[in-house]
């Protein structure tokens, strides 16, 4: 395997840059929402929730966020304070805590995500610009 060229590495710079400034602009958009970014992107993980797998989960939110089981709990917890989501017991499993969004989470989420659908759409103009071979 060779060493990479100087336009690689240029090209991996400018692919790391266009992914950071996406995430603080993110960040940004979550906190102009009241959200912070981890609440936001729980909101998201139950949202997106794959429910051919049946409802969202504290482990599968915690392993959507990449986060620990009790990082997720507490997460939770403080999404449900703020009337962002409910929990509740599985009543097959009590084990399990099923999630889910609040009307007021729900629509927090929808206007982030229609603000995010569109950046999406220039991130993914930028970045098919840097991968390409030139």
């Amino acid at each position: 395997m060779t060493a990479p060229t100087d336009e690689e590495y240029r090209r991996l710079l400018a692919f790391r840059t266009e992914l950071r400034r996406f995430i603080r602009w993110s960040e940004t958009a979550a906190a102009d929402a009241g959200l912070t970014p981890a609440l936001h992107q729980l909101l998201l993980a139950i949202r997106g929730h794959d429910d051919a797998t049946g409802p969202a989960t504290i482990g599968s939110v915690a392993e959507a966020l990449l986060v620990r089981h009790h990082t997720a709990v507490e997460l939770a917890q403080r999404a449900e304070q703020e009337g962002l989501i409910v929990r509740r017991r599985d009543e097959d499993d009590q084990r399990r805590v099923l999630l889910a969004l609040t009307r007021r989470g729900a629509a927090r989420l929808d206007r982030l995500s229609e603000m995010h659908l569109e950046q999406i759409g220039g991130l993914a103009e930028r970045l098919t610009a840097v991968t390409a071979r030139r």
